[in-house]
């Protein structure tokens, strides 16, 4: 039992003292350029739905 304590007592001091966090504007700045990553990566991987379903129907339709 006291190993368990002794490991939560050490991990709120590394987490409280040893940690760097990161600023609020830095964490926005990092989730906007998810955010656009995500839409762009989207967009690519619908355009390339979108011309394998017209091309699979022309081919059909021959």
């Amino acid at each position: 039992m006291s190993k368990l304590v002794s490991f939560v007592s050490e991990s709120y001091d590394e987490m409280r003292h040893k940690v760097s966090w990161p600023k609020l504007s830095e964490l926005q700045s990092s989730s906007v350029l998810v955010l656009v990553a995500s839409l762009i990566f989207a967009l690519v991987i619908g355009l390339i739905d979108l011309g394998f379903d017209t091309i699979m129907d022309w081919f059909y339709n021959l």
